[in-house]
Protein backbone atom coordinates (compact mmCIF):
# COMPACT_ATOMS: atom_id res chain seq x y z
CA UNK A 1 0.00 0.00 0.00
CA UNK A 2 1.53 3.55 -0.69
CA UNK A 3 1.53 5.87 2.10
CA UNK A 4 -1.26 8.50 1.89
CA UNK A 5 -0.17 12.08 1.37
CA UNK A 6 -2.72 14.94 2.30
CA UNK A 7 -3.56 17.33 -0.16
CA UNK A 8 -3.58 20.01 1.45
CA UNK A 9 0.09 19.81 2.31
CA UNK A 10 0.73 21.07 -1.43
CA UNK A 11 -1.44 24.10 -1.81
CA UNK A 12 0.32 25.72 -4.45
CA UNK A 13 0.47 22.40 -6.63
CA UNK A 14 -2.03 23.94 -8.81
CA UNK A 15 -2.24 26.54 -11.60
CA UNK A 16 1.06 27.70 -13.14
CA UNK A 17 3.03 24.52 -11.51
CA UNK A 18 1.17 22.21 -13.72
CA UNK A 19 0.37 24.11 -16.41
CA UNK A 20 1.86 22.93 -19.63
CA UNK A 21 2.91 25.23 -22.27
CA UNK A 22 3.93 25.12 -25.69
CA UNK A 23 8.06 24.21 -25.57
CA UNK A 24 8.76 27.47 -26.72
CA UNK A 25 6.85 29.79 -24.14
CA UNK A 26 7.25 26.78 -21.24
CA UNK A 27 8.86 27.59 -17.75
CA UNK A 28 11.03 24.63 -16.19
CA UNK A 29 9.40 22.91 -12.94
CA UNK A 30 9.82 25.08 -9.36
CA UNK A 31 12.99 24.75 -7.64
CA UNK A 32 11.05 22.91 -4.34
CA UNK A 33 10.57 19.97 -6.67
CA UNK A 34 14.37 19.36 -5.74
CA UNK A 35 14.39 20.70 -2.50
CA UNK A 36 11.22 20.63 -0.43
CA UNK A 37 11.08 16.59 1.18
CA UNK A 38 7.46 17.16 0.53
CA UNK A 39 8.14 16.08 -2.91
CA UNK A 40 10.53 13.14 -2.02
CA UNK A 41 7.08 11.86 -0.75
CA UNK A 42 4.98 12.82 -3.51
CA UNK A 43 7.43 11.30 -6.15
CA UNK A 44 7.68 7.52 -4.22
CA UNK A 45 4.00 7.53 -3.86
CA UNK A 46 2.61 8.83 -7.25
CA UNK A 47 5.88 8.75 -9.58
CA UNK A 48 7.63 5.29 -8.46
CA UNK A 49 4.82 3.65 -6.88
CA UNK A 50 2.79 3.68 -9.96
CA UNK A 51 5.23 3.10 -12.91
CA UNK A 52 6.86 0.17 -14.17
CA UNK A 53 10.72 -0.30 -12.44
CA UNK A 54 13.46 -2.06 -13.57
CA UNK A 55 14.36 -4.63 -11.00
CA UNK A 56 17.23 -6.82 -12.95
CA UNK A 57 16.99 -9.52 -16.18
CA UNK A 58 16.23 -13.10 -16.50
CA UNK A 59 20.12 -13.89 -17.19
CA UNK A 60 20.27 -13.12 -13.23
CA UNK A 61 16.91 -15.86 -12.69
CA UNK A 62 17.92 -18.94 -14.73
CA UNK A 63 17.29 -21.57 -12.23
CA UNK A 64 13.95 -22.95 -10.21
CA UNK A 65 14.98 -20.60 -7.16
CA UNK A 66 17.12 -18.00 -8.15
CA UNK A 67 16.19 -15.08 -6.70
CA UNK A 68 16.87 -10.85 -6.65
CA UNK A 69 15.97 -8.08 -4.19
CA UNK A 70 14.97 -4.87 -4.83
CA UNK A 71 13.58 -1.26 -3.30
CA UNK A 72 10.61 0.01 -5.34
CA UNK A 73 9.28 3.37 -3.99
CA UNK A 74 10.56 2.28 -0.47
CA UNK A 75 9.35 -0.93 -0.82
CA UNK A 76 10.83 -4.16 -0.57
CA UNK A 77 10.32 -6.58 -3.32
CA UNK A 78 11.52 -9.92 -4.05
CA UNK A 79 11.85 -11.64 -7.80
CA UNK A 80 12.03 -15.26 -7.66
CA UNK A 81 12.14 -18.15 -10.19
CA UNK A 82 9.29 -21.08 -9.11
CA UNK A 83 9.95 -24.73 -10.19
CA UNK A 84 7.40 -24.64 -12.92
CA UNK A 85 9.54 -21.87 -14.56
CA UNK A 86 7.57 -18.73 -13.81
CA UNK A 87 8.67 -15.76 -12.78
CA UNK A 88 6.77 -13.87 -9.54
CA UNK A 89 7.51 -10.81 -7.74
CA UNK A 90 6.47 -11.00 -3.92
CA UNK A 91 6.65 -8.04 -1.51
CA UNK A 92 9.71 -9.01 0.02
CA UNK A 93 7.43 -9.04 3.71
CA UNK A 94 6.71 -12.51 6.03
CA UNK A 95 3.04 -12.40 6.68
CA UNK A 96 3.74 -12.63 10.50
CA UNK A 97 5.23 -9.66 11.80
CA UNK A 98 6.98 -8.72 8.72
CA UNK A 99 10.20 -9.65 8.80
CA UNK A 100 12.44 -10.22 5.37
CA UNK A 101 12.40 -13.58 3.38
CA UNK A 102 15.69 -12.90 2.16
CA UNK A 103 18.60 -10.81 2.85
CA UNK A 104 20.36 -10.92 -0.77
CA UNK A 105 20.28 -11.93 -4.06
CA UNK A 106 20.34 -15.51 -4.20
CA UNK A 107 18.83 -19.86 -4.59
CA UNK A 108 16.83 -21.41 -2.58
CA UNK A 109 14.40 -24.61 -2.82
CA UNK A 110 11.90 -22.70 -0.19
CA UNK A 111 11.70 -18.97 0.99
CA UNK A 112 12.09 -18.82 4.49
CA UNK A 113 11.56 -15.75 6.86
CA UNK A 114 14.65 -14.80 8.48
CA UNK A 115 12.54 -13.68 11.64
CA UNK A 116 10.24 -16.25 12.57
CA UNK A 117 11.04 -19.32 10.19
CA UNK A 118 7.53 -19.46 8.78
CA UNK A 119 8.54 -20.93 4.97
CA UNK A 120 6.74 -19.97 2.06
CA UNK A 121 7.19 -22.07 -1.42
CA UNK A 122 8.21 -20.28 -4.70
CA UNK A 123 4.98 -19.50 -5.43
CA UNK A 124 4.09 -17.46 -2.83
CA UNK A 125 1.89 -20.02 -0.84
CA UNK A 126 2.71 -20.45 3.19
CA UNK A 127 3.48 -24.13 3.70
CA UNK A 128 5.27 -24.07 7.24
CA UNK A 129 4.39 -22.51 10.52
CA UNK A 130 6.47 -23.10 13.71
CA UNK A 131 5.03 -23.50 16.42
CA UNK A 132 1.62 -22.50 15.34
CA UNK A 133 -0.59 -25.23 16.56
CA UNK A 134 -2.60 -24.02 19.52
CA UNK A 135 -3.71 -20.81 17.12
CA UNK A 136 -7.63 -20.94 16.69
CA UNK A 137 -9.03 -19.89 13.21
CA UNK A 138 -5.61 -19.84 11.18
CA UNK A 139 -5.80 -21.08 7.44
CA UNK A 140 -2.50 -20.67 6.08
CA UNK A 141 -4.52 -20.39 2.42
CA UNK A 142 -5.23 -17.03 4.16
CA UNK A 143 -1.72 -16.02 4.37
CA UNK A 144 0.27 -16.47 1.31
CA UNK A 145 2.67 -13.80 0.25
CA UNK A 146 1.31 -10.67 -1.53
CA UNK A 147 2.01 -10.79 -5.33
CA UNK A 148 3.34 -7.64 -7.02
CA UNK A 149 3.14 -7.04 -10.76
CA UNK A 150 5.59 -8.35 -13.29
CA UNK A 151 7.12 -7.68 -16.85
CA UNK A 152 9.51 -9.18 -18.76
CA UNK A 153 11.22 -6.78 -21.94
CA UNK A 154 13.77 -7.87 -24.07
CA UNK A 155 15.10 -9.83 -21.43
CA UNK A 156 14.55 -7.25 -18.59
CA UNK A 157 12.56 -7.57 -15.57
CA UNK A 158 10.02 -4.71 -14.40
CA UNK A 159 7.45 -4.62 -11.52
CA UNK A 160 4.58 -2.10 -10.56
CA UNK A 161 3.62 -1.98 -7.32
CA UNK A 162 0.45 0.27 -8.62
CA UNK A 163 -3.10 -1.20 -8.80
CA UNK A 164 -3.73 -1.29 -13.05
CA UNK A 165 -0.20 -0.57 -14.37
CA UNK A 166 -0.38 -0.06 -17.93
CA UNK A 167 0.98 -2.74 -20.70
CA UNK A 168 4.68 -1.92 -20.52
CA UNK A 169 4.75 -2.30 -24.22
CA UNK A 170 3.78 0.93 -24.29
CA UNK A 171 6.17 2.19 -22.43
CA UNK A 172 8.60 0.76 -24.92
CA UNK A 173 6.40 0.83 -28.15
CA UNK A 174 8.87 0.98 -31.15
CA UNK A 175 12.59 1.00 -29.49
CA UNK A 176 13.45 -2.65 -30.26
CA UNK A 177 12.89 -2.00 -34.15
CA UNK A 178 14.69 1.38 -33.79
CA UNK A 179 18.05 -0.25 -32.55
CA UNK A 180 18.21 -3.14 -34.56
CA UNK A 181 20.07 -5.15 -35.67
CA UNK A 182 21.10 -5.05 -31.83
CA UNK A 183 19.05 -7.37 -29.84
CA UNK A 184 18.77 -6.22 -26.48
CA UNK A 185 17.32 -9.67 -25.42
CA UNK A 186 20.19 -11.26 -26.91
CA UNK A 187 23.16 -9.31 -24.93
CA UNK A 188 24.97 -11.08 -22.50
CA UNK A 189 25.42 -9.02 -18.77
CA UNK A 190 29.11 -8.11 -18.05
CA UNK A 191 29.26 -5.45 -15.11
CA UNK A 192 27.26 -3.68 -12.62
CA UNK A 193 28.36 -0.21 -11.16
CA UNK A 194 26.25 1.98 -7.87
CA UNK A 195 26.67 5.46 -7.81
CA UNK A 196 25.55 7.65 -5.42
CA UNK A 197 24.94 11.22 -5.89
CA UNK A 198 24.43 13.98 -3.67
CA UNK A 199 21.65 15.46 -5.92
CA UNK A 200 17.16 15.03 -6.45
CA UNK A 201 16.80 12.20 -8.53
CA UNK A 202 15.30 14.68 -10.98
CA UNK A 203 18.47 16.98 -11.15
CA UNK A 204 20.04 13.85 -12.28
CA UNK A 205 17.27 12.91 -15.17
CA UNK A 206 17.33 16.71 -16.39
CA UNK A 207 21.17 16.60 -17.08
CA UNK A 208 20.34 13.32 -18.76
CA UNK A 209 17.87 14.34 -21.07
CA UNK A 210 20.16 17.30 -23.51
CA UNK A 211 23.42 17.30 -25.00
CA UNK A 212 23.54 21.18 -24.19
CA UNK A 213 25.66 20.63 -21.10
CA UNK A 214 28.45 18.15 -23.01
CA UNK A 215 30.39 20.28 -24.84
CA UNK A 216 31.40 22.17 -21.22
CA UNK A 217 31.19 18.92 -18.93
CA UNK A 218 31.94 16.13 -21.10
CA UNK A 219 34.61 17.52 -24.23
CA UNK A 220 35.88 13.78 -24.78
CA UNK A 221 32.44 12.62 -24.72
CA UNK A 222 31.61 15.43 -27.33
CA UNK A 223 34.35 14.73 -29.54
CA UNK A 224 32.84 11.22 -30.25
CA UNK A 225 29.57 11.71 -32.18
CA UNK A 226 28.69 14.52 -34.56
CA UNK A 227 27.17 17.63 -32.04
CA UNK A 228 25.65 19.51 -34.83
CA UNK A 229 23.50 16.45 -35.87
CA UNK A 230 22.34 15.51 -32.26
CA UNK A 231 18.58 15.27 -32.38
CA UNK A 232 15.99 14.92 -29.76
CA UNK A 233 12.41 12.91 -30.12
CA UNK A 234 9.79 11.93 -28.29
CA UNK A 235 7.21 9.21 -27.98
CA UNK A 236 4.47 8.86 -25.09
CA UNK A 237 6.37 7.70 -22.46
CA UNK A 238 9.94 8.34 -23.52
CA UNK A 239 12.54 10.37 -25.31
CA UNK A 240 15.30 9.38 -27.27
CA UNK A 241 18.71 11.76 -27.64
CA UNK A 242 19.98 10.44 -31.15
CA UNK A 243 24.18 10.74 -31.36
CA UNK A 244 25.47 9.80 -34.71
CA UNK A 245 29.00 8.58 -34.05
CA UNK A 246 32.25 10.10 -35.61
CA UNK A 247 35.04 8.62 -36.87
CA UNK A 248 37.09 8.98 -34.09
CA UNK A 249 39.25 5.79 -32.57
CA UNK A 250 37.87 4.49 -28.96
CA UNK A 251 36.06 1.64 -28.30
CA UNK A 252 33.03 3.44 -27.63
CA UNK A 253 32.59 4.01 -31.27
CA UNK A 254 34.02 0.76 -32.34
CA UNK A 255 31.86 -0.27 -35.52
CA UNK A 256 30.45 3.30 -36.43
CA UNK A 257 26.71 4.16 -36.32
CA UNK A 258 24.40 6.32 -33.88
CA UNK A 259 24.06 6.13 -30.28
CA UNK A 260 20.73 6.12 -29.14
CA UNK A 261 20.15 7.54 -25.58
CA UNK A 262 16.94 6.42 -24.69
CA UNK A 263 14.63 7.85 -21.34
CA UNK A 264 11.45 6.10 -20.48
CA UNK A 265 9.76 7.96 -18.04
CA UNK A 266 9.99 8.60 -14.80
CA UNK A 267 13.83 6.89 -14.15
CA UNK A 268 15.08 4.20 -16.78
CA UNK A 269 17.93 4.61 -18.95
CA UNK A 270 19.23 2.68 -22.48
CA UNK A 271 22.09 3.52 -23.94
CA UNK A 272 22.54 1.45 -27.41
CA UNK A 273 25.62 1.87 -29.70
CA UNK A 274 25.97 -1.62 -31.49
CA UNK A 275 26.58 -4.60 -29.92
CA UNK A 276 25.83 -2.87 -26.65
CA UNK A 277 23.49 -1.66 -24.13
CA UNK A 278 24.50 0.12 -20.87
CA UNK A 279 21.21 0.85 -18.88
CA UNK A 280 21.17 3.11 -16.14
CA UNK A 281 18.32 3.20 -13.38
CA UNK A 282 17.73 6.38 -11.17
CA UNK A 283 16.23 5.47 -7.42
CA UNK A 284 15.14 8.21 -5.24
CA UNK A 285 16.99 8.14 -1.71
CA UNK A 286 16.70 11.52 -0.37
CA UNK A 287 15.31 14.98 -0.91
CA UNK A 288 18.89 15.48 -2.22
CA UNK A 289 20.58 11.79 -3.03
CA UNK A 290 19.98 9.60 -5.31
CA UNK A 291 21.36 5.97 -6.18
CA UNK A 292 22.32 5.03 -9.86
CA UNK A 293 22.64 1.86 -11.17
CA UNK A 294 24.77 1.23 -14.33
CA UNK A 295 24.42 -2.65 -15.81
CA UNK A 296 26.75 -3.44 -19.23
CA UNK A 297 25.49 -6.08 -21.56
CA UNK A 298 27.11 -6.80 -24.66
CA UNK A 299 27.03 -9.78 -27.42
CA UNK A 300 30.52 -10.96 -26.81
CA UNK A 301 31.69 -11.10 -23.20
CA UNK A 302 34.48 -13.59 -23.56
CA UNK A 303 36.83 -12.97 -26.18
CA UNK A 304 40.03 -11.26 -25.36
CA UNK A 305 39.20 -8.14 -27.73
CA UNK A 306 35.46 -8.69 -26.11
CA UNK A 307 36.93 -8.08 -22.67
CA UNK A 308 39.52 -5.19 -23.24
CA UNK A 309 36.50 -3.30 -25.12
CA UNK A 310 34.68 -3.45 -21.90
CA UNK A 311 37.66 -2.60 -19.59
CA UNK A 312 37.97 0.52 -21.73
CA UNK A 313 33.76 0.81 -21.80
CA UNK A 314 33.55 1.24 -18.76
CA UNK A 315 36.38 3.17 -17.95
CA UNK A 316 35.12 5.93 -20.00
CA UNK A 317 31.89 5.43 -18.52
CA UNK A 318 33.08 5.88 -15.72
CA UNK A 319 34.77 9.23 -15.76
CA UNK A 320 31.47 10.71 -17.40
CA UNK A 321 29.34 9.61 -14.65
CA UNK A 322 31.79 11.71 -12.53
CA UNK A 323 31.87 14.81 -14.51
CA UNK A 324 27.60 13.96 -14.21
CA UNK A 325 27.83 13.59 -10.60
CA UNK A 326 29.83 16.54 -9.87
CA UNK A 327 27.96 18.97 -12.14
CA UNK A 328 24.74 17.43 -11.01
CA UNK A 329 25.79 18.22 -7.41
CA UNK A 330 26.93 21.88 -8.05
CA UNK A 331 23.19 22.15 -9.34
CA UNK A 332 21.48 20.98 -6.62
CA UNK A 333 22.96 23.36 -4.24
CA UNK A 334 22.31 26.15 -6.82
CA UNK A 335 18.43 25.27 -7.23
CA UNK A 336 18.47 25.68 -3.44
CA UNK A 337 19.51 28.96 -3.97
CA UNK A 338 17.58 32.10 -3.07
CA UNK A 339 18.65 33.11 -6.78
CA UNK A 340 16.72 30.64 -8.53
CA UNK A 341 13.46 29.38 -8.85
CA UNK A 342 12.30 28.54 -12.78
CA UNK A 343 14.56 29.06 -15.72
CA UNK A 344 13.19 28.67 -19.16
CA UNK A 345 14.33 25.63 -22.04
CA UNK A 346 16.41 25.81 -25.13
CA UNK A 347 14.48 24.34 -27.86
CA UNK A 348 17.17 22.98 -30.10
CA UNK A 349 18.52 20.92 -27.06
CA UNK A 350 16.25 20.47 -24.22
CA UNK A 351 12.76 19.08 -25.69
CA UNK A 352 13.82 15.92 -24.05
CA UNK A 353 13.86 17.57 -20.58
CA UNK A 354 10.36 19.49 -21.15
CA UNK A 355 8.85 16.46 -21.97
CA UNK A 356 10.01 15.01 -19.47
CA UNK A 357 8.78 17.36 -16.86
CA UNK A 358 5.62 17.32 -18.89
CA UNK A 359 4.95 13.67 -17.64
CA UNK A 360 6.16 14.59 -14.38
CA UNK A 361 2.94 17.01 -14.42
CA UNK A 362 1.11 14.58 -15.22
CA UNK A 363 1.79 12.17 -12.71
CA UNK A 364 1.12 14.67 -9.95
CA UNK A 365 -2.03 15.93 -12.21
CA UNK A 366 -3.36 12.46 -11.96
CA UNK A 367 -2.40 12.30 -8.34
CA UNK A 368 -4.66 15.14 -7.38
CA UNK A 369 -7.61 13.92 -9.33
CA UNK A 370 -7.20 10.76 -7.08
Amino acid sequence: MMPSLDRAAFPDLTGRDLEVLPLERAETIPSAWYTDPRFHALDRACVFGTTWQHVGDVQQLARPGDHLLADVAGEPVIVVRGTDGELRAFFNVCRHRGGPLALKDGNADMLICRYHGWTYRLDGMLRGVPHFNQVELFDKQDYGLVPVRLAVWEGLVFVNLGADPRPIETCFAGISERVAPTRLAGLRFARRLDYEVRCNWKVYVDNYLEGYHVPYVHPELCSLYDYEGYVTQTADWYSVQVGPLTDASNVYTAGGGEALYYQVFPNFMLNVVPGRLQSNVVLPVAPDRCRVIFRYYYDDVDSPAARARIEADVAFSDQVQREDAEICERVQQGLGSRAYDRGRFSVRFEGGVYHFQKLLKGAYRDWLSR
